[in-house]
């Protein structure tokens, strides 16, 4: 290692371990070095000189390894690199960087011999195309006949090379089985690296049979390929999981065997699994997954299968199935980034229908996944036994029916598995209650077991499917093995044990295949004597598997012991086997390590090939490795189950117990894990020593699985796991530098520069290598023996050799011949032969580099000189014209600094007079403003005060006048009261005005009988009718005045009962003052104190009128001579009463007579229409009187009376004077509908909530039903003021939600707020007469800014919504929590005041929508101000939506139609029902208008249909209610229970307070007593030395 030579040496630190430095000086016990990459580049450190054990091996530093030369573009063109054995240097960082250039580079793969190099690009590479594959396939097959171009470029590493390699071998003539071995760490790529390997081998098997079998048609029997390919997602779903370094990580090693024929066509396929990692099913950490069946089956399956499986969303409480399930939650059911749950259930289901599984057959399967899903959910609370323990108890029985009935086992015998234990002794059956935890355990037993059975059957299903028939139809096999790769981490179990068993024995076999290769290497180069041994690991694999002291044998022999064998007690037998010695902490083979404290806390130590692994035996050794099941278990499987949970549980049998027992006669054993692991591990090893094995070893760049990004630390600790630097140092023992012959002349001819041509030629051309390199050679040798001269003979010395002389000289060239072998392709040398020839080619390096610098140096110093001398030339002409530019320059200067002076000097005093100016006009300006400020301030203080003086003047003379006008007015209504009380009493002139009206109505009834008998024109009739008509006007107009009268007389007995009120409190006051006199003057008979003469001299308010008119009287005769003057009497009051009862009588008897006249004007009218004359204004009458009907309460009295006049006031008919045939009017025979109120609709607003009729105050059913009929009239009134309301528009706050159905997998269900808290107005609008041609529209209200500029509001802010799409109309917020509605402002404070305002429900109106293309339901939720608001607003879309289903809609009640009265029979003919019909009368001739009779019966079917529409939501609007009253009773009750058991536990507590407070008082009591004993001792101890000290002297 020269000075200039580039190597590698080791970091601990960093990223990175391997740094590329330079030498920069060799010493004797060290070696100087400089970075020159990295983050330190340019850093100077030292490595100290290892001592050589070995000759061969040559000069060694700590750390530092030489670094191949950098490959030119062409090198890296023609693949010099893909193949690291090829390397000059071939060591740990010469692979690092090997493989980190290509990965980069987007070569993926790379050869190190006969291994191939497989690094995770993390991302999808061109690299698997169809014509790549051809590309392969083509080479592959002219290489193995022969054919084709032997210079041609051959194709690059690829994993599809080493298929086709393993092919062609199979096909060979010696027909051997070959094997194809991937491993690799979790993430690495081994999964899909087995899938593109059985795709080549299908495809090239497949050649002859691509057509499937069966001769066309739609339902063939898949291909044999087809077959195959299609098991590994079955595989995948039953054995992948995620985990935290890849997403769809085989937890299971496979060995798949594919057969074929002497043909080469493939047959079939058989897998064989290793350790599935059944712990998972239990408990895996956050961040990974279970396996992916569970999340397939709970995403992707269908709303039948939802039913089918007991998966109900609504007792998830809001959280996804999958994240709802104990088995699948535990990790947060985090979504896979390659592809979704759904889209793998729909290619497992396709591939399972492939395998040609039927539905049953797959829908047990699901079924069973289902029920270990349920089965996790299964909870346990604790009871107390009998005997006082502890014991478990179902939870939730429903659960564990839904298990049962999904696994198909037997429910009281899954109770019995999961809550008792059975023991059998020699003579009884034992059976143990178990605790909540140990049911725990036992249902995760339980599920484990099943699902490794189950992944147990699902394999030899597969293999059923795929296996060929005959096995004398195979030639031979090609296996591919997807094994788990070495693991080492934090905490390491009886899995990682396992796994890194098996990694052992493969290394194994690993290194004895590359010692086999390299044997054959040296045998085939003709090399002798190079037989070398490698390091075996045997020694490793017997302390973990040999018996009897082996790790895994005593593992069983404690698992022999039943319940006394544990961890700790196994690990003791392991420390006492391999490490007897007291102080002993590492066994005799090295392979066993544990220190104290590793001893102590149950950790051993084993080191394998790739380093150190510690073990913690406290995992549950003992429990995975027995791995038994139960006796519980095993009656639920034998006994009373479904057959394919006995067939799952026979294929479990068949694996797990010993068959070499029950052959013998005895019952058969369960074989542990441990056992069933090495069977099926010595089994794998004899098949790949059988075969040809192949190698590729996976590697991941990076633990965040990112493309392009690698960490150099993480991918050298692979290959070292991986055994890739393993294989290197067994290739490498015996001659690790390999140059072939070429490159070892061209490399090394420089060594001899005093050879001349003659003797040993420069050029290859024409040369055999071989001997070329022979003769090359032995000159090295015999010129390397030789003293160096550099001196010629005439002893003059060249310039290269001084150059040489002043270098510091390398070692001789002196070593034997047989450590250069040179073989028919190659030249093999160790590594000290190596070295000389490095350090002698970077000696004559130097030495020509340095003269070729000097010849350069030279030339470059010449070349400056010149360059210097044209350059000062130019200088010397550039300076003279500078010069004399400069003179020229400095008198334009001159001159023109005198013109700038002056201009300057101009400027300044310019400057000066204007500065002088502005100051000026400023001063005047801001005096000028101030003067003019003053004048205007003067100004407003003037007229402010003269606006106070003429306001104050004002406000005076206003009150004044105010003042004078109420005195005024006072006097004038005094006496406008007097005139009325004396109108009052004055009734003399009602009678005469009745008289006058009973004598008009008389003459007018004479007057119409004499006209209708002598008049019979048509002119004349309308005249009289006309005359009648107003009189009859005439007479209500009277009854009109009557009852203002009536109405005056009653609000002036309210004031006087007001009057008489007030007038008894005032008597009450005068009587309290009086009593406070009568007080004073007895006191005054007495003689006060000071004090109280003072008092009395400050009489009370109310006392001092009385106190200052006289002496006071006694009390008794001052309370006795109180005049109280005018007051009114409870006399006058009920004459008052009386006078307006016989005003009401009169009054009704006054309409009692003008309803009669009504009644008789009618009779009138039909008897003109009897003779000819039209009634156009009975008809017009009948059809506005109609038309106001809206009600549903019909009277049916003998004789129909109009709409306003009551039942018991009917007016005697006249019978008419001729027998003829009469038009009578349809208000005469119909029955007429109870208005309510008799008056005209007022516009006055009634009450937000009317009463209902049965809840009012009432003394008879006339006033119940008058009650009720008023209440109608108000509802009716509010209804149809609904809609000018709601056209002016309503302010409403909407959001809209649209729910969207699952159309299928690709397109998932949701729900979408279009609309977020938008204040609108809601108007209704109308396009049409019809009201289905009316919609609701949604006009944006605009903010306060608008309002205030009166910009224009009515801007629509959503697409109007048709009467004809609301479905319903429902109170609150049905469908949705109305305190989670969304808003939409992202600030905070408007947020949660729009949440606060949405806590209301009662403010809520719910409209639901028909469904759109885009949305399969529509909800309108509204918030409006009030309650009220929101309960007009739901009445009155509801009316409309009554009006729109029976104007326009289906007739839903049963009164007759139009077309059903036309069937109905006329007065007068014959009918069983004629003589019971109220409406006929005494009259049979009399003709009834049909056509109105028809108007009137629709008019009612649609109110009755309205009341009806309106009644059903009404009833619905309740049974929502009862619902909600029933759930909140039944939450008020578990809170009471609740509060009772806190109430109670509170009591209990108080209680043991109680206890605890007395014990505290009698341990204070206890404390004073000892307190009080203690101080008397003092106290006498102290008089005891007080009677020492004076007794002392004495």
């Amino acid at each position: 290692m020269e000075p200039g030579t580039q190597v590698w040496c080791y970091e601990d630190s960093g990223d990175d371990p391997w740094i590329l430095s330079e030498v920069t000086e060799r010493g004797a016990d060290s070696l100087s070095l400089k970075h020159i990459g990295g983050d330190n580049a340019g850093n100077t450190f030292s490595r100290p000189k290892l001592p050589s054990s070995d000759d061969k091996e040559g000069t060694k530093y700590e750390g530092v390894e030489l670094a191949n030369s950098p490959l030119s573009e062409s090198d890296i063109a023609e693949g010099a690199d893909n193949d690291m054995i090829s390397l000059q240097h071939l060591h740990e960082p010469a692979i690092l960087h090997a493989v980190s250039e290509r990965y980069f580079r987007g070569e993926i793969y790379t050869w190190t011999g006969p291994v191939l190099i497989a690094v995770n690009p993390f991302q999808r590479l061109p690299l698997y195309t169809k014509e790549i594959l051809d590309a392969y396939r083509q080479e592959g097959l002219f290489r193995s006949q022969n054919i084709g171009d032997s210079s041609a470029k051959p194709l690059g590493p690829h994993v599809y090379s080493i298929a086709d390699r393993s092919y062609r071998q199979m096909m060979s003539e010696a027909r051997k089985s070959q094997s194809i071995l991937i491993s690799g760490e979790s993430g690495a790529g081994k999964t899909e690296t087995t899938k593109i390997v059985m795709l080549y081998l299908t495809t090239l098997g497949s050649a002859e049979t691509d057509a499937p079998e069966g001769g066309g048609g739609g339902n063939e029997k898949l291909s044999i390929m087809e077959r195959v390919l299609q098991s590994n997602p079955i595989l995948e779903a039953f054995g992948n999981a995620k985990t935290l370094r890849n997403d769809n990580s085989s937890r299971f090693g496979k060995f798949i065997e594919l057969g074929f024929n002497r043909a080469g066509i493939l047959q079939g396929a058989r897998v064989q699994t290793y350790l599935l990692e059944k712990v998972r099913i239990g408990y895996h950490a956050s961040g990974e997954r279970n396996y992916h069946i569970f999340y397939q089956l709970l995403r992707g399956a269908t709303e039948e299968q939802h039913q089918k499986y007991c998966f109900h969303d609504g007792v998830t409480g809001g959280l996804e199935l999958a994240n709802y399930f104990h088995l699948t939650g535990q990790g947060g059911a985090p979504q896979l980034r390659e592809f979704t749950d759904e889209e793998g259930l729909k290619y497992t289901l396709k591939s399972m229908r492939s395998m040609g599984w039927s539905e049953q057959k797959v829908d047990h399967v699901l079924s069973i996944v289902a029920g270990i899903l349920h089965l996790g959910q299964v909870k346990f609370e604790s009871k107390m036994s009998d005997g006082g323990q502890e014991i478990a108890q179902i939870a939730d029985m429903k659960t564990v029916e839904d298990t049962a009935k999904l696994l198909g086992v037997d429910l009281e015998k899954l109770v019995t598995a999961l809550t008792v234990r059975i023991m059998v002794t020699r003579r009884e059956e034992m059976r143990i209650d178990l605790a909540p935890n140990k049911a725990a355990d036992a249902r995760d037993s339980l599920a484990k077991t099943i699902y490794g059975a189950m992944f147990l059957w699902v394999v030899k299903a597969v293999n059923d499917c795929i296996s060929w028939e005959n096995d004398s139809d195979i030639r031979s096999s090609a296996g591919v093995l997807d094994i788990f790769g070495f693991e080492s981490f934090a905490v390491n179990s009886f899995e990682q044990l396992c796994i890194n068993y098996t990694n052992e024995a493969l290394q194994q076999q690993f290194n004895k295949f590359i010692f086999k290769l390299e044997q054959e290497e040296y045998e085939r180069e003709n090399i002798d004597g190079a037989f070398i041994d490698f390091a075996d690991n045997q020694d490793c694999l017997d302390t973990i598997a040999a018996k009897p002291k082996g790790i895994l044998a005593l593992l069983d022999d404690e698992c022999k012991l039943g319940q006394r064998g544990n961890d700790r007690n196994w690990a003791n037998k392991l420390n006492q086997t391999y490490l007897p010695e007291r102080n002993q902490t590492v066994s005799d083979n090295t392979r066993y390590s544990a220190s104290k404290m590793q001893q102590a806390k149950g950790i051993f130590c084993v080191r394998h090939f790739a380093g150190n692994v510690a073990y913690t035996a406290e995992t549950n050794f003992l429990e995975k490795n027995r791995d038994e099941i139960p006796l519980t278990a095993k009656s639920l499987f034998e006994e009373d189950s479904s057959d394919l949970i006995k067939e799952i549980y026979a294929v479990q049998k068949d694996q797990s117990e010993d068959s070499s027992a029950a052959q013998a006669g005895k019952p058969a054993r369960q074989k542990t894990v441990s056992q069933q692991f090495k069977l099926q591990l010595v089994s794998l090893i004899e098949m790949i020593e059988k075969t040809d094995p192949h190698y590729i070893r996976c590697l991941k760049p990076n633990d965040a699985a990112k493309p392009k990004l690698m960490t150099r630390k993480r991918l050298t600790e692979q290959l070292r796991y991986g055994g890739v630097l393993e294989a290197v140092r067994v290739a490498r023992m015996g001659y690790p530098v390999r140059l072939d012959h070429a490159g070892f002349f061209k490399r090394y001819r420089m060594l001899l520069p005093s050879v001349p041509e003659e003797k040993l030629t420069w050029s290859m051309e024409d040369e055999d290598a071989q001997k070329l390199c022979v003769k090359f050679l032995d000159i090295l040798l015999e010129e390397g023996a030789k003293p160096i001269e550099y001196a010629k003979p005439d002893g003059t010395i060249t310039r290269a050799n001084k150059i040489r002389m002043a270098q510091r000289q390398p070692e001789p060239m002196v070593f034997p011949k047989s450590d250069v072998q040179l073989g028919l392709s190659k030249v093999f040398m160790r590594k000290t032969p190596h070295d000389k020839l490095e350090s002698h080619r970077v000696f004559h390096q130097n030495a020509s580099i340095t003269l070729i610098q000097s010849w350069i140096r030279a030339m470059q110093q010449e070349r400056r000189y010149l360059i210097m001398e044209d350059a000062a030339e130019t200088i010397e002409r550039w300076y003279r014209g500078c010069m004399g530019r400069a003179r020229w320059w400095r008198l334009r200067e001159a001159q023109a600094g005198l013109l700038l002076t002056n201009h300057y000097r101009m400027q300044i005093s310019r400057r000066k007079f204007n500065r002088s100016r502005v100051g000026s006009v400023r001063l005047q300006a801001q005096y000028r403003g101030r003067m003019v400020r003053k004048v205007n301030a003067t100004t407003k203080i003037q007229s402010y005060r003269r606006m106070h003086v003429r306001s104050t003047a004002y406000r005076k003379l206003k009150s004044a006048t105010i003042a004078l006008q109420c005195c005024a007015r006072r006097a004038v209504a005094k006496k406008v009261f007097d005139e009325i009380k004396r109108e009052q009493k004055d009734m003399g002139k009602l009678k005469e005005h009745n008289e006058k009206l009973k004598m008009e109505m008389a003459s007018l009834k004479a007057m119409l009988q004499a006209q209708a008998a002598s008049d019979a024109g048509k002119a004349e009739s309308e005249k009289a009718i006309a005359i009648k008509q107003k009189e009859i006007d005439a007479l209500e107009a009277r009854i009109a005045k009557l009852e203002a009268e009536l109405e005056k007389e009653k609000e002036n007995v309210r004031k006087l009962e007001n009057d008489l009120n007030v007038q008894k409190e005032n008597n009450q006051r005068l009587a309290n003052d009086l009593q406070y006199q009568k007080s004073v003057a007895a006191q005054a008979s007495h003689s006060p104190t000071p004090t109280q003469r003072k008092q009395s001299m400050v009489p009370p308010p109310s006392a001092a009128p009385a106190a200052s008119a006289a002496p006071a009287p006694p009390a008794e005769k001052v309370v006795d001579a109180v005049v109280v003057g005018h007051t009114i009497t409870p006399e006058a009051l009920a004459q008052h009463r009386a006078e307006v009862a016989r005003l009401e009588e009169q009054l009704e008897e006054e309409r009692r007579m003008s309803r009669a006249a009504r009644i008789e004007v009618k009779n009138l009218r039909a008897a003109i229409a009897d003779k000819g004359v039209a009634d156009v204004t009975a008809s017009t009458e009948i059809s506005d009187n109609i038309s106001e009907m809206s009600g549903s309460e019909i009277d049916k009295s003998d004789v129909p009376l109009p709409s306003d006049v009551e039942p018991q006031m009917r007016a005697p008919q006249r019978a008419p004077e001729k027998d003829t045939n009469i038009m009578a009017s349809v208000s005469d025979y119909f029955p007429m509908i109870k208005r309510g109120f008799t008056g005209e609709e007022k516009d006055e607003a009634g009450p937000e909530v009317a009463a209902a009729g049965w809840k009012q105050d009432i003394g008879s059913r006339k006033d119940r039903e008058e009650g009720l009929r008023d209440e109608v009239r108000v509802f009716e009134t509010k209804v149809k003021k609904f809609y000018p309301l709601l056209e002016e528009g309503v302010d409403v706050t909407v959001w809209q939600l649209n729910k969207s159905a699952e159309v299928g997998v690709d397109s998932p269900g949701g729900e979408e707020f279009a609309v977020k808290s938008s204040s609108m107005t809601l108007k209704l609008h109308r396009r049409g007469d019809l009201l289905v041609q009316t919609v609701l529209t949604f006009n944006s209200t605009g903010g306060y800014l608008s309002k205030a500029l009166g910009r224009r509001r009515n801007v629509a802010a959503h697409e109007p919504l048709p009467l004809n799409d609301i479905l319903e109309v429902k109170a609150g917020c049905v469908g949705f929590d109305h305190a989670q509605l969304p808003s939409s402002s992202s600030k905070k404070g408007k947020s949660s005041k729009v949440k606060s305002e949405n806590l209301q429900s009662s403010l809520f109106l719910t409209i639901r929508a028909t469904p759109t293309p885009m949305a399969s339901s529509r909800s309108f939720y509204l918030r409006l101000k009030s309650r009220s608001t929101r309960n007009d607003l739901l009445t009155g879309l509801r009316g409309i939506l009554a009006d729109l289903q029976v104007h326009e809609g289906v007739s839903i009640s049963q009164i007759q139609t139009p077309a059903a009265a036309q069937a109905r029979r006329m007065p007068g003919s014959a009918h069983k029902n004629a003589g019971a019909n109220p409406f006929l009368g005494k009259r049979g001739d009399i003709m009834v208008p049909l056509g109105e009779v028809h108007d009137i019966i629709n008019r009612e079917r649609e109110s009755y249909d309205r009341l009806l529409l309106m009644m059903l939501q009404g009833s619905s609007d309740l049974k929502e209610k009862e619902d909600e009253l029933l759930t909140l009773r039944g939450k008020l009750h578990q809170s009471m229970a609740d509060c009772a058991e806190k109430d109670k536990t509170q009591a209990n507590d108080s209680k043991l307070i109680m206890q605890l407070s007395k014990k505290l008082e009698t341990l204070l009591m206890e404390n004073e007593d000892l307190r009080d004993n203690n101080d008397r001792l003092n106290q006498r101890l102290v008089e005891v030395e007080c009677s020492m000290l004076q007794t002392g002297p004495s």
